[in-house]
């Protein structure tokens, strides 16, 4: 489990789009899994079962809150993520990367986070959303698709 933490902890603030609910949600993860340790079937992934359970986990919070508070995620400006010394261009790049990620509806999000950073191919990005494969395209497709035409009305308006 130690070598999945850094990956899941990775998941669950890209998940919850904030450092502190991410930490708590990554926690929370490995304490269920410790308690449904005996459904893990050997010879399987434990990071894709672990992310599922995160994905789970996270969903039943959201709908909580929305219950409680109306509410749900929090603006991208109020994300706390450190940043490890590159140049002020890279951060601004990087910034308006992940406002543009983070805008994304959240199935397509959750969708490019799996795949463009974690790593997973399509077929294992489908096992842990259990969702077909062909969806996992298609959202990366229409993910794509949105982030290319906002960096051309980007484009558009410093040429002009």
């Amino acid at each position: 489990m130690a070598a999945v933490f850094p990956r899941l902890w990775r998941y669950s603030v890209s998940l919850t789009g904030r450092k502190d609910w991410g930490d708590d949600l990554a926690q929370t993860t490995c304490v269920r899994a410790l308690d449904k340790a005996d459904q893990f079937e050997a010879g399987t992934h434990l990071d894709r079962w672990m992310f599922r359970m995160a994905q789970r986990i996270w969903l039943n919070e959201l709908r909580a809150r929305k219950v409680r508070t109306g509410g749900g995620l929090v603006p991208v400006e109020e994300i706390d993520l450190p940043d490890k010394t590159p140049g002020a261009e890279v951060n601004i790049l990087a910034r308006d990367v992940l406002n543009r990620v983070n805008s994304l509806p959240e199935a397509q999000r959750q969708t490019v986070f799996l795949v463009y950073v974690e790593g997973y191919s399509y077929k294992e990005a489908a096992e842990i959303m259990e969702i077909p494969i062909g969806t996992v395209m298609s959202r990366l497709a229409a993910a794509r698709k949105r982030l290319a035409s906002d960096m051309a009305d980007v484009q558009g308006q410093v040429q002009a």
